[in-house]
């Protein structure tokens, strides 16, 4: 199943978001983590990473730092800030809130033409 990009692009500032609030991350490791959680069905690429990072930067919701990683390679880490977790906190509500009105819409739509709910 294909998700589309609007969705994706949607859904990107929440998941981001909550996967920070799990631990810091780096690009790379984020990209992992959606593809994880998605079982597959969310594909993103650093094209479109990098700019949800640096906007949520901007707003002051994440916050970057450069590291050294065992290999020697550098990494831009990130982390949540109070900012940003007051900032998941609301974007849950509002994803509750979609969700809940498809749930209702799905439930009614079976009932009503069980052929078109498929």
């Amino acid at each position: 199943m294909e998700i589309s990009k609007d969705l994706m692009a949607a859904s990107s500032t929440p998941i981001v978001l909550a996967i920070l609030a799990e631990a810091d991350s780096y690009g790379y490791a984020i990209l992992k983590r959606v593809r994880e959680l998605s079982r597959g069905h969310m594909e993103w690429t650093d094209g479109m990473l990098y700019p949800v990072l640096h906007r949520l930067e901007r707003l002051g919701h994440i916050e970057a730092r450069w590291e050294v990683a065992e290999s020697g390679r550098r990494r831009r880490y990130y982390r949540i800030t109070p900012s940003g977790r007051d900032q998941l906190t609301l974007e849950r509500r509002q994803w509750e809130a979609v969700d809940a009105t498809l749930r209702g819409l799905w439930h009614l739509l079976a009932r009503a033409a069980p052929a078109l709910a498929r």
